[in-house]
């Protein structure tokens, strides 16, 4: 199974900070948050990486992350995504380098309390689709912010981006896994009224398939780049507990 980590995007959630850095090499605590994608994958037991970012300071993360070896990475790879496209835009840079083995995708500014190696090893024994990592979030506010999950038992029959009215409490985490029937989903893909290729709609083409399974995660969840307060509350979190383990 290789890895995916998107950290592209332009931070516009974060500003001013991500004014003059992606948003994605913004500290948490003690080191850059990239590093705890990084570190997910690895622990995992996911060590052939690919790295997609873009804007004007990908460079970077050459600089921080080189060869990879340092982060127990046997081999990264960078892609380089000219403009924000969207997320599924951005996995599609991946192709050549995933070829048809599956491909576990992690957006760069999630933040996990808990080992995602039980969701890699489900994947690892399902025969084929998707799998989509869940958490269970209090709050219709919050909800509405993200994407849900609606479910039928233990079965997802959508994903609702930004619902109005939640249709249960499981958000959609930014971490997804795929068979290579996904590299055949992309190009069918139409920009949404935002003019990027929604990785909702890959999730939702193998949910309406019945080839979607969920795998709902303990312990505390966050997305570092949903807003100014959620980076703040993420930092707080990381620097008073261990994450990955």
């Amino acid at each position: 199974m290789k890895g995916v980590i998107l950290a592209g995007g332009s931070g516009t959630r974060l500003h001013p900070l991500t004014r003059i850095t992606n948003k994605h090499l913004l500290p948490l605590y003690d080191r850059p948050m990239v590093t705890y994608a990084v570190e997910a994958l690895v622990r995992a037991g996911i060590d052939e990486l690919m790295l997609v970012t873009g804007g004007t300071h990908a460079g970077e993360f050459f600089r921080l992350l080189g060869n990879g070896h340092e982060y127990g990475i046997d081999r990264l790879a960078y892609g380089y995504q000219d403009q924000a496209g969207g997320i599924a835009e951005a996995l599609g840079l991946a192709e050549r380098f995933v070829g048809r083995d599956k491909v576990c995708v992690m957006l760069a500014d999630n933040i996990f309390q808990r080992s995602l190696a039980p969701v890699v090893e489900n994947f690892a024994r399902q025969e084929k689709g998707a799998r989509i990592v869940l958490s269970h979030v209090e709050g219709d506010e919050h909800l509405r912010h993200l994407g849900v999950a609606a479910m039928d038992g233990d079965r997802v029959t959508e994903i609702v981006e930004k619902p109005e009215s939640p249709p249960s409490r499981f958000a959609v985490t930014g971490v997804y896994f795929y068979d290579a029937q996904v590299w055949d989903v992309i190009p069918t893909l139409k920009p949404s009224g935002r003019g990027e290729l929604e990785i909702t709609d890959v999730n939702n083409w193998y949910v309406g398939g019945k080839q979607m399974e969920a795998d709902a995660v303990d312990g505390f969840w966050g997305d570092a780049g949903e807003s100014i307060d959620a980076y703040y509350e993420v930092n707080d979190f990381v620097r008073r507990n261990a994450v990955n383990e």
